[in-house]
């Protein structure tokens, strides 16, 4: 039996740009003799999304529609007992001599201890390991400890998605008697991630990073790498979103 995450990350790479555009493109290139109208059509609405999507503009737009989240204020999570910091993802690197944190889980990590060091509450990682890589709570916990100097309590390894994120982590909240966190995770991820939360009995105040900023300047609407990225995350969690919502309505 294939196992659904595996099933996910390949639809993930077939579905999602730059993949699933390009998929179109040449699906249109391949029936333009047979329908001349509709494969260039194809073909050119490929393109022309593709460089859109590469905007950082558009992409910061795309982004801005999932969550909107301001800045973290310590001053309103008085009621707040801990601290808890999403896994998103790992790769291996053989100049760490083995696996490390991923872009986003880096960044989270880095957002999270300076939240630590605002509020001095303790801190869980969450996150497991979905490649065969050291399980992301483990390296997490190193990151902190070793390089930010930020002391991690509790370290949960068994989550491979935001909704085990939340269920497994909120079994250990809920053993320590914790009912109420501070949530680090990307911006785009937050709405999800906070709903995944409460659907376990976790209250959650935001902690976003990676919040996009207003881009007004005219080499914003240049399709670059680091655009394609953003809408990519962003594209994501909307699709990532629809299917949450469907599966709340079925089980209602």
């Amino acid at each position: 039996m294939i196992d659904p995450i595996w099933l996910k990350i390949a639809i993930k790479a077939i579905v999602l740009p730059p993949t699933g555009l390009l998929l179109v493109s040449i699906v249109g290139l391949g029936i333009r003799r047979r329908f001349p109208r509709s494969g260039v059509a194809m073909a050119w609405a490929g393109i022309a999304l593709l460089l859109a999507l590469s905007m950082p503009a558009v992409a910061a737009l795309l982004a801005r529609t999932l969550d909107r989240s301001p800045v973290f204020d310590a001053s309103l999570t008085n009621n707040a007992q801990a601290i808890v910091i999403l896994g998103g993802g790992t790769r291996h690197a053989p100049e760490y001599g083995g696996d490390t944190l991923g872009q986003l889980t880096l960044e989270r990590v880095r957002y999270g201890a300076r939240v630590a060091r605002l509020i001095g509450l303790p801190v869980l990682v969450s996150g497991g390991s979905i490649h065969g890589y050291e399980p992301e709570a483990v390296l997490m916990r190193q990151a902190l400890e070793r390089e930010f100097g930020v002391h991690v309590r509790w370290a949960e390894d068994r989550s491979r998605t935001t909704h085990e994120n939340a269920l497994y982590s909120a079994a250990i909240l809920h053993d320590a008697g914790i009912g109420s966190v501070v949530l680090v995770a990307h911006s785009f991820d937050m709405p999800r991630a906070r709903g995944e939360f409460a659907a376990v009995g976790i209250q959650t105040y935001p902690a976003p990073t990676g919040i996009p900023s207003t881009l007004t300047r005219w080499f914003d609407y240049v399709p670059t790498i680091t655009g394609l990225q953003t809408s990519y995350y962003a594209i994501y969690e909307i699709v990532a979103n629809l299917v949450w919502w469907i599966s709340l309505s079925a089980n209602t």
